[in-house]
């Protein structure tokens, strides 16, 4: 492969409210068995990049545990493999990461170790199928400077949280707006890009010492007339999980059939580590529709459009509908949980009764002395 790979997994965001005090987003639970991580990485897999770096930094311990071996994406032993860098205090340094640039700025040695002619970069908070190879032969064709992978969303779709793109005939990018609160342009960057190494040494080593530390505001936005800076569109499924709401509607999107399959029956596939655990068991009176039950499951009651992760209990006569529970949940009897998501390990004593809104859902975390020493 022609490419080194980057993945951004360092990031905080307040709009996960209580969901990311545990991990960080690029750690976040998705479809049952899978963190949101692995679909970044799965991509460079299956486009045989096999080197690849992820920069780490709130929250990184489960996500570091996550990436405890390369052999679930199956990188390069001999040749490559998968590195995990955190903020490390040097001679020369004592900052935390400051910014995606700055980030980048901190590993230069990493890039300049490496002898691939390119970078592709990626966010770790995607949920989406890539074959990158496709992008780094569009770069190359348009002699780019840069190239950014775009979306082009419906309508009704809200692109405060995005970086607009404004491109020409030739899709070359001549305005760049990083979350702006209003816009009539619906093509948005998905936080992956392709560049060659040297340059990105050259634009880090520049934006370092004019104490510019973003990627996006600092050397996109800012080389927009400067540099050939190009979009790749793409036209199939892509979300952004790092908000409540587009976390939710992630997981639920896949219980629809044609989302599962398009993940996890069409090649690609799509890895993650994998724990040994038994299969779910469904004893006498549970009524499951329309929801994905994960390994290590015990259910006894009523899930409907659901999706429960790992090693979640169920009590007897409980209603478990449109809602996400996440990793070892124990649900006593006669709980009943709409529009919701539950916390990983929490403990919903019984008879207890939790309702969100279908535009407003509500996040449980109950606080008691299961896991307390």
């Amino acid at each position: 492969m022609r490419a080194l790979g980057i993945v951004l997994a360092g990031g905080n965001n307040n709009k996960m409210k209580e969901l990311s005090h545990k991990r960080a987003i690029a750690a976040m639970p998705i479809a049952g068995s899978y963190r949101s991580i692995d679909f970044a990485l799965s991509n460079m897999s299956n486009s045989h990049v096999q080197k690849v770096a992820v920069f780490t930094q709130y929250n990184a311990k489960s996500l570091n545990e996550h990436l405890n071996s390369s052999k679930w994406w199956d990188f390069g032993r001999k040749q490559g493999g998968l590195f995990v860098f955190t903020p490390t205090i040097t001679i020369d340094n004592s900052f935390w990461y400051r910014g995606t640039a700055d980030t980048m700025y901190q590993n230069i040695n990493y890039l300049k170790s490496s002898h691939e002619p390119y970078v592709i970069i990626a966010s770790g908070d995607g949920v989406y199928k890539l074959d990158y190879n496709k992008v780094l032969e569009y770069h190359i064709d348009r002699k780019a400077d840069i190239t950014v992978v775009c979306k082009e969303l419906d309508k009704d779709e809200d692109t405060s949280r995005f970086g607009v793109v404004k491109t020409d005939a030739d899709n070359r990018i001549i305005d760049f707006e990083e979350k702006p609160l209003k816009s009539a342009d619906k093509k948005v960057s998905i936080g992956v890009y392709v560049i060659r190494r040297r340059l990105l040494i050259e634009l880090l080593e520049r934006s370092a010492e004019e104490d510019r530390y973003d990627f996006v505001r600092d050397i996109i936005i800012r080389y927009k007339n400067v540099k050939k800076i190009y979009t790749y569109p793409i036209d199939t499924y892509w979300s952004n999980i790092a908000t409540v709401e587009a976390y939710y509607k992630t997981n639920m999107d896949f219980l629809n059939k044609e989302v599962r399959d398009y993940f996890f029956r069409q090649y690609p596939d799509v890895y993650s580590k994998i724990d040994d655990l038994p299969p779910a068991k469904y004893n006498q009176g549970s009524l499951v529709r329309n929801s994905i039950i994960s390994s290590g499951c015990i259910v006894n009651g009523r899930i409907e459009n659901s999706v429960i992760f790992k090693k979640v209990y169920i009590g007897n006569n409980c209603t478990i509908k449109n809602s996400i529970i996440l990793n070892n949940v124990h649900i006593g009897d006669n709980t009943y949980i709409e529009n919701c998501i539950v916390e990983s390990r929490d403990t919903i004593r019984a008879n207890s009764t939790y309702v969100g809104d279908p535009d407003n859902v509500k996040i449980v975390i109950e606080r008691n002395e299961r896991y307390l020493m």
